[in-house]
């Protein structure tokens, strides 16, 4: 039975979707949430398809059959009416309309520097080739197209993410009815692995006797050690350091804001008697810096000052600043004292799973303040072996 307008204007949303059909495969939606929303249900080289026209009531009960008609038209002259120019959808039925909305949701749970990347890189490889195609007719070859692409650029672990959240987009549109299928959800085994990562430079435990004998024995500027220090014993970052700032600094906890973190998140480090002490060292030599590790004409410390100073220890190629957050690690997970957890909080490592990154700045705060305290007293325990190997090793007297 046909549709009349009276009638659509009277239709209310019930508990489930519910479809009122007109004829020739046309028929309105109306969604739980109250959407009215025009489809063409057609078949194409053996597959049933689904056309999107918008919403009633922008787009009439004329306007629905005037395009269900040139769909018609386009299916007796072999075309599928998806990829016919003049039949057109609404905006908001388009891959690049929903994307868009679903980007913009997340864009407060990402790093202010990471949105705009996300944006760039939909607006560079996606929309251009998926941005005005419906939703539903998406097939996974095109997505796939879309991330071969990206591969091809050698852009390997771009091409995972961006499937991941194309993959996202759709099951999005699935949630709010417009879509009822994940065509990049079967596309992981078919990407590139990425390239194997190159991990930085790392000593071992074996190692930290001598090094912390020559960082002792540094001849440089005096911060420079300092800072060294202080990011050996608290696991962080060289930049989270470099741009640390007194006012960060809360009685026994250093709190890093959310901006100034890799995964964007506030972060909170316990700090053991031995990085407290290296922090009243530095703030002696800070004047009225704002600087926790100052540089040169009251700036921050520059970006490789604490690498060239491993350089000049004899380190080059052998220790890196971010590789003594793999040492810390490694000595920790292998004392067995600690959770794996707690370990992976304390590197500002957030997991992947939905449930157990449910975030708290704080996350397994006293286990963390015993572990720093531990291990701030093993890298004394470490320079201590080093300082009595050196008082019987004549090695640098004979050569």
């Amino acid at each position: 039975m046909a549709l009349v307008d009276t009638a659509l204007r009277g239709l209310k949303p019930e508990n489930k979707p519910k479809k009122y059909s007109d004829s020739g495969g046309l028929f309105l939606l109306v969604n739980p949430n109250g959407s009215k929303l025009w489809r063409l249900a057609y078949r194409f080289d053996g597959k049933q398809k689904t056309l999107a026209f918008g919403a009633y009531p922008k787009v009439t009960l004329a306007d629905a059959r005037a395009l269900r008609d040139r769909a018609k038209k386009a299916l007796a002259d072999g075309i599928d009416p998806a990829r016919h120019d003049t039949i057109t959808t609404t905006d908001h039925d388009t891959f690049e309309a929903i994307g868009r909305e679903w980007l913009k949701a997340q864009e407060p749970t990402w790093a202010p520097k990471y949105a705009p990347q996300v944006f760039r890189t939909f607006e560079r490889d996606v929309f251009p080739v998926l941005g005005q195609r419906p939703i539903t007719d998406i097939e996974p070859s095109e997505v796939l197209k879309v991330l071969r692409a990206v591969e091809e650029r050698g852009a390997q672990d771009i091409a995972k993410r961006l499937r991941q959240k194309i993959s996202a987009i759709f099951r999005f549109a699935v949630a709010t009815d417009r879509a009822k299928a994940d065509p990049a959800a079967n596309l992981k085994g078919a990407l590139k692995p990425p390239p194997k990562t190159r991990h930085m430079a790392a000593l071992r435990a074996a190692d930290m006797p001598d090094f912390l004998q020559r960082l002792r024995a540094f001849d440089g500027d005096a911060r420079t050690a300092l800072a060294l220090e202080l990011l050996i014993h608290t696991m962080t970052r060289t930049n989270e350091v470099r741009f640390g700032r007194w006012s960060e600094i809360d009685g026994d906890l250093w709190r890093i804001p959310a901006e100034r973190m890799k995964a964007g998140r506030d972060h909170v480090i316990p700090l053991s008697r031995q990085a407290k002490a290296i922090l009243e060292r530095l703030r002696a030599l800070a004047g009225a810096s704002p600087w926790i590790a100052e540089g040169t004409r009251g700036k921050p410390m520059s970006e490789n000052t604490m690498l060239f100073a491993l350089y000049r220890m004899g380190y080059h190629s052998r220790a890196t600043t971010h590789g003594f957050r793999s040492t810390a690690s490694t000595i920790l997970n292998e004392s067995r004292q600690f959770s794996a957890d707690a370990i992976e909080r304390q590197l500002a490592h957030v997991p992947g799973d939905s449930v157990r990154s449910a975030y708290n700045a704080a996350l397994y705060l006293d286990e963390r303040a015993e572990m720093l305290q531990w291990w701030s007293d093993q890298l004394d325990g470490f320079e201590a072996a080093g300082a009595k190997k050196s008082d019987t090793d004549l090695t640098d007297l004979l050569s």
